[in-house]
């Protein structure tokens, strides 16, 4: 698997038998490959406070993979109002590498902001919301709603409020 973890709130520590132990916090963007077999374990960071976050398992393109562990901050500024780019095959823009045919978008909105996403022929989204409520082609969703979208070429996302998001561009 090509596991990733987006903290919302809090810290996660993460600590794995490669011998890799990180605090991962609101605006990283953790990916581990388990490929021939790892362990490993999360859990808050704090004592007294609570860790909220996604954790996200991608199936690799081929089996095989050595594990591996690479992790990644991406500033509020850099996804704010606009797609960012946190996870991609290619690893373009700075974003984590995943082994599978797919791009990983995030973003903070707030009320009004509106994205646009072109999304080519055979190819698919996935569309998670993580906080507040957006209009994705002026169908509602709101926290912890998901949407799956194909054969649509252009996604519409219209911020209702403050809100934060991940799109999925996906084979």
């Amino acid at each position: 698997m090509e596991i990733l973890s987006y903290v919302l709130d809090g810290a996660l520590e993460h600590r794995d038998s490669l011998g890799t132990g990180s605090v991962i916090r609101p605006g990283d963007v953790q990916r581990m490959s388990a490929g021939t077999g790892i362990t490993h374990s999360e859990y808050s960071h704090s004592k007294s406070e609570l860790v909220h976050f996604l954790q996200i398992w991608i199936l690799p393109e081929r089996t095989g993979l050595a594990p591996g562990y690479e992790q990644r901050h991406f500033l509020a500024a850099e996804r704010q109002g606009r797609l960012r780019v946190v996870a991609a095959r290619d690893g373009r823009d700075g974003a984590v590498t995943v082994h599978q045919d797919m791009t990983l978008f995030a973003a903070l909105l707030t009320g009004g902001d509106r994205l646009v996403h072109a999304l080519q022929p055979n190819r698919h989204a996935w569309l998670q919301v993580a906080r507040g409520a957006v209009s994705l082609n002026a169908n509602s969703l709101s926290e912890g709603d998901g949407a799956a979208v194909s054969a649509e070429p252009r996604l519409t996302l219209v911020a209702d409020m403050e809100s934060e998001i991940l799109l999925f561009d996906l084979a």
